[in-house]
């Protein structure tokens, strides 16, 4: 058993890190007072490749797994960018997963390259206002019309909408009291984002200003047949295939962002004089110091081992979704400490960790609640009964 990455992978998370660079903290304070998509930080990974990391090398892509890749988004995260910089780039990695294991060789030639050249954005649009994790319960209707289908409809929470040439999309091509399984009816599809049909709506929210999230009010969206991914009826299978990945990656992005508010309380407990003696000597700021690292670290291990396994071609949900539990958690906590090591200045934007506080609670909150995920694991690992 070998816990150490390769020289291959020391040297993505090397590469990325010097990317990172350009973008410093005070790159991510302006983004995170005034907003605006990171352009710059996106075009730099464009150019260097990075965006097809996980994409096979016929349409551009790097081919390598998912392990390199939640290696490079935890440096995105822990340079500082946090889960402003990580968003940037978040879907290009495991959105459209669905698109390379299950659509045409025709389809693949056609949006693959353009999304990892960094010519087209994406955004994934499957949430919506009345249904939160029961993704069964999707309404946005999908209605076949001649060659095409005409999508109506809402949906919320879709990050990246506002700069977004594409969207992948979930919706309904079969009633749910028709389908004969309640996973389906459900057909998916990666089509351009019309704005005359699509009215976007930004969401004013508490943290990551630099990447947009947002209400789709969808009126009569014409999608061609070509669009369609797969079979019509089995778009929920095939979003599964991505959300494993997506839990690894944000899981990733936690224990990065939870290390660059440990980088800066330590940094200051050691600086910062009180009654003559840096207050990083007292034990009430190491221990909590001291316990977020061990924390970090232990959910580290985690993401790497559930990314394996992803990799390995092996069932990973549990601990995709262990992982990303235990690394929200111990990124909060992390997070939470920094400002209180830093005291008054921990409030202050100038520092950076309340910034990186607020961001905490997004993979606390997404793309799966806390709750559910150890209702998961007491069904599937303990065999508990099924509580929802």
């Amino acid at each position: 058993m070998d816990f150490s990455f390769s020289a291959e992978q020391n040297a993505i998370r090397t590469a990325i890190q010097a990317i990172c660079a350009q973008f410093d903290d005070a790159y991510w304070l302006e983004h995170d007072a005034h907003g605006g998509f990171p352009y710059e930080l996106h075009e730099a990974m464009a150019s260097a490749g990075w965006l097809g990391i996980c994409m096979p090398e016929a349409y551009g892509g790097v081919n390598l797994g998912i392990t390199e890749a939640a290696i490079m988004m935890q440096a995105i995260s822990e340079s500082g960018a946090g889960l402003s910089g990580a968003s940037a780039v978040h879907m290009n990695i495991f959105g459209l997963s669905p698109v390379v294991q299950f659509a045409t060789e025709a389809q693949k030639q056609r949006m693959l390259p353009p999304l990892i050249q960094g010519r087209e954005r994406a955004c994934f649009a499957v949430t919506e206002p009345n249904t939160g994790l029961n993704t069964t319960q999707l309404k946005v209707q999908a209605q076949r019309v001649g060659d095409q289908y005409v999508l109506s409809g809402s949906k919320v929470w879709i990050s990246t909408a506002q700069v977004a040439e594409k969207m992948l999309i979930l919706a309904r091509t079969t009633p749910l009291k028709s389908a004969r399984r309640h996973t389906g009816g459900l057909s998916l599809f990666y089509t351009d984002l019309d704005r005359k049909r699509v009215q976007i709506r930004e969401i004013d929210k508490m943290g990551r200003k630099a990447v947009d999230s947002n209400e789709l009010f969808i009126d009569q969206l014409e999608v061609p047949m070509d669009d369609r991914i797969g079979e019509e009826g089995e778009g929920f299978r095939y979003i599964l295939h991505g959300m494993n990945a997506e839990r690894i990656l944000i899981a990733a992005e936690a224990v990065g962002l939870g290390r660059a508010a440990l980088r800066k309380a330590a940094q200051y407990a050691g600086e910062r004089i009180v009654f003559n003696r840096p207050i990083g000597q007292n034990q009430g700021i190491q221990h909590p110091l001291a316990q977020s690292w061990a924390e970090l670290e232990a959910a580290d291990l985690l993401v790497f081992k559930a990314a394996t396994l992803y990799d390995q071609g092996q069932p990973a949900g549990t601990y995709a979704n262990a992982a990303k539990y235990m690394a929200a958690e111990a990124c909060f906590n992390a997070c939470q400490r920094a400002v209180m090591t830093l005291g008054g200045y921990g409030y202050a934007k100038e520092y950076h960790v309340e910034r990186y506080l607020r961001e905490s609670f997004i993979p606390r909150i997404a793309p799966i609640s806390p709750q559910l995920i150890l209702c998961y694991i007491a069904e599937k690992v303990l065999g508990l009964p099924k509580s929802y």
